[in-house]
């Protein structure tokens, strides 16, 4: 299964609702700008993968770090944790912002 997103299919599936957004990026990165609607959870901290336990494994997901780095070992924990759809954004954050999406400040 191709776990990648670029960020133009990204936002095209950002449009479905059910489409969840997680932001695995430290809450400082987090502080100084996200995407609408995303979701924070810190993937350095150390009851990570029990949040990401928690959440409702039947939902897509697009994750996103500053780069991609840290986002791609979530959405592999993700589908070993049996999550149908979890895929994560090439180039991450940087990219987003990089391509003019649009970003709270």
């Amino acid at each position: 299964m191709n776990n990648e997103i670029s960020v133009e299919d990204a936002a095209k599936k950002m449009s479905d609702n059910g489409v969840c957004i997680l932001d695995v990026r430290t809450p400082n990165e987090h502080a100084r700008g996200y995407i609408e609607g995303s979701e924070n959870l810190d993937f350095y901290k150390g009851d990570f993968k029990s949040k990401i336990e928690q959440l409702d494994h039947s939902k897509t997901y697009i994750v996103h770090c500053g780069s991609g780095g840290r986002s791609g070992k979530a959405v592999k924990m993700m589908q070993e944790l049996g999550f149908a759809s979890a895929y994560n954004l090439v180039g991450g954050f940087n990219e987003w912002v990089k391509k003019g999406m649009k970003v709270v400040k």
